[in-house]
C-alpha cells in the first residue's frame, strides 16, 4: 500500500511516499481503507522536529485521523463492523496510508450525509474545541476570544461559543478575506495577530481559547478580564516564553487562570458521545465545516509546504 513517512525531520520535502504492507488489525482493532486523511497541526510540529524528545524517529508515519471503509476486524472485535463507514483516531501515527488499523473504541459511524474529508476536518478539531470551552467554564454572555481561529479547532471553537451565546466572539486572524469568513462562522469581531482592532472591539476578555502559543501568547494574558480564563490548545506557532507565567503572577489581584488542555485528558466515552453528536449536526449542517482543499495521498508534502505557509483556512485533506 501507498504511505508517506518522514525521512528527515524539518522541511516538507522531508516526507517520501512509500510502500508498505498492508497493516494486520490485532485483536479489539478493525482495519480501515481510507477515504479522506486529516493533515493536522500536530502532524506538522511532529514533522518539524519539534517533538524529537518524545520519541519520534525517521520513518515515522503521519497521521492521526481517518475516514473511511472497515475491511477486516481483529480477533473479539463484532464482525458487523466490517464494510461500515467510520471516522478512526490512530493516535499519532499511521493515518497518512491508503490502509490504518484502529481499535475499535477508537472509531465512530458516520452518518449518511457526512462526507469522510467533512469527518476528519470536524473529528478531531471538533473535540479539543467542545472540552476547551467547557473547562474554560465559558458562560453564556462572555466575551470569548478565539486565537489562530482559520484552522479546523478555531473554526470550530468559533461556531460553538456563538451557539453557546457569547456576548462577543473575537477572533486573531491575518487579513481581511479570512475575518470575513469567520464573520460569517460567528465572529463578531476581528482582530489582527497582534491582538489589535477596531474600536469597538472588546478590551478585555472573559476566555481566551489559543491555538498559536509563540513569543506573542503573554500579550494575550494581559487582555484577560478579571477572572478571565485561558486555554492553550495548541503551540504552532512554537512555544511561548519560558518566563511567560510572571505576566499571572504580575496580575495577580485579577484571579487570572492559564490551562492547557489536550482531549488526551477526556475519557473516551465522553470524546466520543461528543463526536457522534457533532458529526450528526454537521450532517444537518447545524454545524459548519472548511475543507481548504483536498490533495491527492503523495502530495502530502505540498499540504505541509501550504500550512507553513499559512495559506490553509480549515483543513487539507489527504485522499488515496
Amino acid at each position: 500500500m501507498k504511505a508517506v513517512v518522514i525521512r528527515t525531520f524539518g522541511h516538507p520535502d522531508g516526507l517520501d511516499v512509500v510502500d508498505l504492507p498492508a497493516p494486520v488489525p490485532a485483536p479489539g482493532q478493525v482495519r480501515i481503507a481510507t477515504e479522506a486523511i486529516g493533515v493536522g497541526g500536530v502532524d506538522a510540529v511532529i514533522r518539524r522536529g519539534t517533538l524529537a524528545g518524545h520519541g519520534f524517529r525517521a520513518g515515522h508515519l503521519l497521521g492521526s485521523e481517518v475516514a473511511g471503509s472497515v475491511t477486516a476486524v481483529g480477533e473479539g472485535v463484532d464482525a458487523s463492523w466490517t464494510g461500515r463507514r467510520v471516522w478512526a483516531f490512530t493516535g499519532l501515527s499511521g493515518g497518512y496510508a491508503e490502509q490504518v488499523v484502529a481499535a475499535v473504541e477508537d472509531i465512530v459511524p458516520l452518518p449518511d450525509g457526512l462526507t469522510g474529508a467533512d469527518a476528519v476536518t470536524l473529528g478531531g478539531s471538533g473535540v479539543v474545541a467542545h472540552f476547551a470551552l467547557d473547562r474554560a467554564r465559558f458562560a453564556p454572555g462572555e466575551a470569548v476570544l478565539v486565537r489562530g481561529a482559520a484552522g479546523s479547532i478555531g473554526i470550530t471553537a468559533v461556531q460553538l461559543a456563538a451557539r453557546g451565546g457569547a456576548g462577543a466572539v473575537a477572533v486573531t486572524t491575518s487579513s481581511a478575506e479570512r475575518g470575513a469568513r469567520l464573520r460569517d462562522l460567528g465572529a463578531t469581531h476581528v482582530l489582527d495577530r497582534s491582538g489589535a482592532g477596531g474600536p469597538d472591539a472588546p478590551s478585555g476578555f472573559d476566555v481566551v481559547i489559543d491555538v498559536v502559543g509563540g513569543d506573542q501568547l503573554p500579550l494575550f494574558l494581559d487582555r484577560l478580564n478579571p477572572n478571565g480564563r485561558f486555554v492553550a490548545v495548541g503551540v504552532v506557532g512554537g512555544q511561548p516564553p519560558a518566563d511567560f507565567g510572571m505576566r499571572l503572577m504580575s496580575a495577580f489581584r485579577k484571579s487570572l487562570s492559564f490551562a492547557t488542555f489536550s482531549s488526551d485528558t477526556v475519557p473516551g466515552p465522553e470524546r466520543q458521545a461528543v463526536r457522534s453528536a457533532q458529526f450528526a449536526d454537521a450532517a444537518r449542517g447545524d454545524l459548519r465545516t472548511v475543507v481548504h482543499e483536498v490533495l491527492p495521498l503523495d502530495q502530502a508534502a505540498l499540504a505541509h509546504r501550504r500550512m507553513d505557509a499559512g495559506e490553509v483556512f480549515g483543513r487539507v485533506v489527504l485522499a488515496p
